[in-house]
């Protein structure tokens, strides 16, 4: 974009930022937060009978402010329309990086354009893993770690993305070569009709999910209104059942021409060959009249209150040991969550098998021993399924989500991948390309390296121990030197089910789930024993580390120590309260000091975690910021710290503190996809929510005095580790050479 606001990001240019007087943002504030140019949308458990009057009350005495041209205060539409391309243009960046990447992108009409839909499905066919034509040219051949497309469906003209990464030694100019070469390809080869129906099918997946989930249903509501009207959604959908390769095949010829791309250098051309951008769509004659699908099924009012949770959890075991929990209720579109986690290993058998364990996971969602990764792909879409396979030392997690009448088919596709994965050797190769380009990237990562070096320092383990943080060097190298035989023996002798959480939350059969878990994992045990990897509590040294990390914008601040606490100390609820007081919310005093008043950070929190088994707990402070800005936030952070633990906190920043903690654990038990994890939590600590209403009661009564006397006994400042990474050499080179501020006048 030449001249449309899209091609600018929405946070401004820094100086605009810095510079902006008041009364510009005051004018700009008064003319459009205003009733008449608002949207008000409530999605989620609410009693429209009761709400619609509070709107009311609440919304609809503001006034509608007068439209006066006479005072400049008519609100005018766009009127800046990007003029039509004339020949491919080219520009290259050059700053501090770890991953090559090349990237096209290609102007397209308006969401609400009927050519839309097809060049939705286009940028699925091209941009799809594995089966995509990108990923297909440039990934399996090994000539990008990643490639992919999307598009960016707007309310105006919006644009497609094409993209490829390519590691240090590999080549920029081929990749580009060939990732042009397959675009341009896509004008005039055909498109298959299994292609086409991929596409539209995982397309159709997401929406449908999407309308299942409250919380989504908002979301995609309110984005779709802000491009013109929210049943342009439905009428999406209605089209993209209807494309046809023929629709597809033609939108790829009609936008993918090289006249039409930003990518690799400008070519002048004697003969444009312009995409013409069709104009605005009438979006009241679109949507008149229209009515899509017949109602989602709507959910029970479940009360997720802990003692309601443990009278309709269901919980047994099977007979190798597995653990199962099932909390059956009607939930919309007969969604359903669920979790299977696998444990596995000692903390003597996993010594030396960090590599191993974490390929082996990797590995698992890339298809079985029946199915190739694109069939797994293929099979999760049609059974409206969503699978993400997480791995952490001695554990792997299965999470998913699918509607009621697929539960069967899916908890048949986790127990395959589970069981029998494929650990086919090309897809190996693939996955560890695509982690050392990951891991490649994050050399330069401020946020990352912080991260490291800070768990590096209050957590430290011998370099063989699964709990061990490695640095990335260590971890490049361990991958570069990763084998597939590694994985499958790993798998071979520590996978089992015998000391695993099965869990699942929604619209269930329990009789039928119970059936199936039996016969899918209850006679599955693994051949090395399993106990689990303790985590005690070891006091180290207070230190401060700084890293360097040239030409990066931000900064990233973390402060903490290990503390030496469990989940169920007397303490714990105090210690719990005081911390999100201190930087557990928007409202805490770390946020209100250091974002707030001094506007120092875009986002600053502290943490407390603790388990239930041990006593190695953990206090966390994180900020990101601007790298001129080290020593100021450094500053307010050693303040804020020392007030809160020399004089606490009063009885009303409690009472703010604990409604606002509370609230947040009650919409946490709401949401199916964080109950599902604390069921498992619960069940592996061997508790029932008792335990969160013990909990609850705790902060409820903890006293300024108990909070107070908890902060001190476990934060002691002479402890903490330090870790800022940023570019403070570019920070402190530039403030040398500023201009002296005037002195200040006498009085």
């Amino acid at each position: 974009y030449l001249w449309h606001n899209y091609g600018h990001s929405t946070i401004g240019a820094r100086s605009d930022i810095e510079n902006v007087p008041i009364g510009r943002l005051q004018a700009f504030y008064h003319l459009y937060y205003q009733p008449d140019n608002a949207v008000l949308l409530v999605a989620g458990k609410f009693d429209p009978a009761k709400t619609l009057p509070l709107i009311e009350q609440r919304f609809g005495r503001i006034p509608k402010p007068p439209r006066d041209a006479a005072h400049h205060d008519i609100l005018y539409g766009t009127y800046t329309v990007e003029p039509t391309q004339d020949g491919e243009r080219s520009v290259t960046l050059r700053r501090v990086g770890d991953v090559q990447a090349v990237l096209a992108v290609y102007h397209l009409p308006a969401l609400s354009h009927p050519d839309y839909a097809p060049l939705d499905v286009l940028a699925s066919v091209l941009g799809n893993q594995p089966s995509g034509r990108l990923y297909q040219a440039l990934v399996v051949p090994k000539l990008a770690a990643d490639a992919g497309a999307f598009d960016f469906g707007r309310k105006e003209p919006g644009s497609m993305v094409v993209y490829a990464q390519v590691r240090q030694e590999g080549s920029l100019d081929s990749a580009r070569t060939v990732m042009m070469r397959t675009l341009d390809s896509a004008r005039t080869s055909t498109f298959s009709a299994e292609e086409v129906e991929r596409a539209k099918t995982a397309l159709l997946k997401d929406i449908d999910l999407a309308l299942n989930n409250s919380t989504q249903v908002g979301l995609w509501i309110s984005e779709w209104q802000a491009a013109g009207d929210w049943r342009l959604l439905f009428i999406h959908r209605d089209r993209l059942r209807k494309v046809t390769p023929a629709d597809v095949q033609r939108v790829a010829a009609a936008y993918l021409k090289p006249s039409n791309a930003t990518v690799g250098m400008f070519v002048p051309t004697p003969k444009p060959d312009r995409a013409e951008i069709p104009g605005p769509v009438d979006i009241a004659a679109l949507v008149a009249g229209y009515k899509g699908d017949t109602g989602m099924i709507a959910g029970e009012v479940f009360d997720a209150t802990p003692a309601n949770i443990d009278k309709r959890l269901v919980t047994g075991t099977l007979a190798n040991g597995m653990r199962w929990a099932l909390l059956p209720k009607r939930t919309r579109g007969g969604m359903v969550t669920g979790r299977v986690v696998l444990r596995f290993g000692t903390a003597a058998s996993l010594q030396g098998q960090r590599i191993a364990a974490s390929v082996a996971a990797g590995m698992l969602d890339r298809g079985t021993a029946a199915l190739t990764r694109q069939q797994f792909s293929d099979s999760l879409d049609h059974l409206k399924a969503r699978l993400s396979v997480g791995g952490a030392p001695g554990r792997v997690t299965i999470a998913f989500q699918t509607v009621k009448q697929y539960v069967p088919a899916v908890m048949q596709l986790i127990a395959d991948l589970a069981r029998a994965p494929r650990f086919d050797a090309k897809e190996f190769e693939q996955y560890r390309q695509e982690a050392l380009a990951g891991l490649e990237q994050s050399k330069s990562d401020p946020e990352e390296l912080a991260a490291i070096d800070f768990a590096r320092r209050v957590d430290p383990h011998p370099a063989a121990d699964p709990l061990y943080t490695p640095t990335v060097d260590e971890e490049v190298a361990a991958y570069t030197a990763a084998s597939l035989d590694q994985a499958k023996a790993f798998h071979a002798a520590f996978y089992g089910a015998q000391a695993g959480d099965l869990a699942l939350i929604g619209d269930l059969d329990s009789a039928q789930v119970r059936a199936q878990a039996a016969k899918l994992f209850g006679d599955w045990t693994a051949q090395q024993p399993w106990s689990r990897l303790p985590h005690a509590y070891q006091a180290v040294a207070g230190s401060t580390n700084t890293i360097e990390t040239p030409d990066k914008a931000n900064a990233v601040f973390i402060a903490g120590l290990p503390i030496k606490v469990s989940d169920g100390d007397a303490d714990f609820a105090a210690l719990t309260i005081g911390n999100y007081a201190f930087g557990g919310t928007e409202s805490s005093r770390l946020w209100m000091r250091i974002r707030e008043k001094d506007g120092l950070s875009y986002g600053v929190y502290s943490t407390v975690s603790a388990t239930a088994q041990d006593d190695g707990g953990r206090w966390r402070t994180w900020a990101i910021y601007a790298p001129q800005n080290a020593a100021h936030l450094q500053s307010d952070f050693d303040e804020e710290l020392a007030r809160a633990l020399a004089s606490g906190f009063t009885d009303k920043e409690l009472a703010v503190s604990k409604s606002g903690w509370l609230q947040r654990r009650e919409q946490a038990r709401a949401n199916d996809g964080e109950l599902i994890s604390l069921i498992v939590a619960r069940r592996e600590a061997g508790r029932t929510f008792a335990y969160d209403q013990r909990l609850e009661d705790a902060v409820r009564a903890a006293t300024p005095a108990q909070v107070l006397d908890a902060l001190k006994k476990y934060v002691v400042p002479g402890t903490l580790t330090v870790v800022k990474a940023g570019d403070f050499a570019k920070a402190k080179a530039a403030a040398s050479t500023a201009p002296a501020a005037p002195a200040a006048p006498k009085p």
